[in-house]
């Protein structure tokens, strides 16, 4: 496996890939994550929000130490100081950053001009825009390669009457874009599972899995190791829609 995801096109994705997050809130924890994740066979590891927050740049040089095989994504939710904060993490071994569209041009830019520089990925994430499908579009005109299609923790806690999902959107997000495009937010396995029919080729697995509840982010003590690995089992299985 290579980490080499620059330069990843939706033609090259003829079966889903998993992404699996680490949302959890320390470095032990995320750790035996990545280890349940590898082992089920994930493709890429990432370095979820509140793991960032809590550990920083170490836990990707951690990971990286560990996977030096892994593409390492780190959802660092950029808004600012766009070229520095990629660069601190590409230094540290991430192979992708998440730069949110609600940003200025700019920022999207100067982690574009970043990831250029140092061979990373730039997603772009959607998430807040008012009209989703012009801001894919706007996002990869702007130089991402690949648009994260992200529907808010909060926002689908607070508005459970309108059932909001990625899925809503997604096929129109896939034809006005012709870079990868991947969807989160509140999705089940079986609707993460058939992205890929969609178009949307590179599935994420995370908080889900991790967090019991908003306090705690601790791995869950289920069957998590055969429950994943049957998802990434049928994930690899679904072919991508081009």
């Amino acid at each position: 496996m290579s980490t080499s995801i620059r330069g990843l096109r939706r033609s090259d994705l003829t079966h889903g890939l998993v992404q699996v997050s680490l949302d959890l809130k320390n470095l032990d924890d995320g750790l035996r994550m990545a280890a349940i994740a590898v082992e089920a066979g994930a493709d890429w590891l990432e370095i979820g929000t509140p793991l960032v927050m809590a550990e920083g740049a170490h836990a990707v040089r951690a990971l990286r130490r560990e996977y030096p095989d892994h593409p390492l994504v780190a959802d660092l939710k950029i808004m600012d100081g766009g070229y520095g904060e990629a660069t601190m993490f590409a230094e540290a071994g991430a192979d992708a950053v998440v730069v949110m569209g609600r940003a200025h041009d700019a920022t999207v830019r100067r982690v574009c001009e970043a990831g250029a520089d140092h061979g990373m990925l730039v997603m772009g994430d959607d998430m807040g825009a008012p009209d989703r499908v012009a801001e894919a579009r706007r996002l990869e005109e702007l130089g991402v390669g690949m648009v994260l299609h992200h529907i808010g923790h909060d926002h689908r806690n607070m508005h459970r009457e309108l059932r909001l999902s990625p899925l809503t959107d997604l096929p129109g997000i896939v034809a006005a874009t012709t870079v990868p495009v991947q969807a989160v937010g509140g999705l089940s396995i079986d609707q993460a599972v058939s992205c890929p029919e969609i178009g949307a080729g590179v599935v994420v697995f995370g908080a889900p899995l991790a967090i019991d509840d908003e306090n705690s982010f601790t791995i869950p003590e289920r069957d998590l190791p055969k429950i994943l690995k049957d998802a990434i089992d049928r994930v690899h299985a679904t072919e991508v829609r081009q």
